[in-house]
């Protein structure tokens, strides 16, 4: 990271509460081609929190899913605090608050697009994670309930992209809401209720207008990406509905990073 920030635009894309075995059997059977050509496959990760909210605090420090496997596995970013294990050479560490923050004093124009309700800065609570940021957006378009909101959010970042100067660095987040529930909408078989079919329909959707974005993205000269799931969702599982609550179906997220021009 260290031979990235400064060198590279960096994006980085939340598909809010994406299921990793939704995520992986969905692309593993040819469903979401524009991902996969992108990412190549998902990684199994474990999110260090069940919900938007706990897991971006996390993110933003740095603290990104980690590999479904022991170890101690050194992280990208990191804002600098005593006795962490977790960094090594390889981690660009800030001395800030927030990675965010961090790379604003590296020299970032830093935009968050908004999407589920803890980036709606209507009320305080949803002002804090926007609040890092230099330039922020949000609108019910972005949201939960809009059926649109992917190929809104896609596009808005897209024109971002497209109008920053080249010889500006980006630090671009994109919380994707479509695929939280409500997603019901998504789905073909008109019952109107949400669940693991109509999610499944929702990341589909997602995967349809991602193009809007990397098209986008490739006309910049570097970037790094970075594509994950903040956590997944439970659909009835040992009687778990929803999220807030580490069931495995929650904890287990997708995660990939790519780099433009793809390799």
């Amino acid at each position: 990271m260290n031979d990235v920030v400064g060198h590279c635009d960096i994006v980085f894309v939340v598909l809010d509460t994406l299921r990793f075995d939704v995520a992986d059997d969905a692309m593993r059977s040819g469903e979401t081609p524009n991902l996969q050509r992108v990412v190549g496959a998902w990684e199994r990760r474990l999110t260090p929190a069940c919900f938007t909210y706990a897991a971006h605090h996390a993110f933003f420090a740095g603290f990104l899913p980690v590999p479904d496997r022991p170890g101690v596995h050194p992280r990208l970013f990191a804002c600098a605090f005593e006795g962490s294990q977790t960094i090594d050479v390889r981690t660009r560490v800030f001395d800030a608050p927030n990675i965010v923050a961090g790379l604003a004093a590296a020299g970032y124009h830093t935009v968050c697009i908004g999407g589920v309700g803890f980036f709606n800065p209507a009320t305080p609570l949803g002002a804090v994670l926007p609040g890092y940021f230099q330039e922020a957006h949000f609108d019910r378009c972005l949201g939960v309930t809009d059926p649109a909101s992917a190929h809104n959010a896609f596009a808005l970042a897209a024109r971002i992209l497209r109008g920053a100067p080249r010889d500006q660095r980006l630090f671009l987040y994109v919380n994707v809401a479509a695929i939280h529930q409500p997603n019901h909408f998504y789905s073909t078989d008109g019952r109107g209720i949400d669940d693991m079919a109509s999610h499944r329909a929702a990341l589909r959707y997602v995967d349809s207008r991602f193009p809007i974005l990397e098209q986008a993205i490739a006309a910049r000269d570097r970037v790094f990406g970075i594509v994950c799931s903040d956590h997944g969702t439970a659909y009835g599982e040992d009687g778990f509905f929803g999220h807030r609550a580490p069931h495995p179906v929650v904890s287990a997220v997708p995660y990939a990073e790519a780099e433009w021009p793809l390799r």
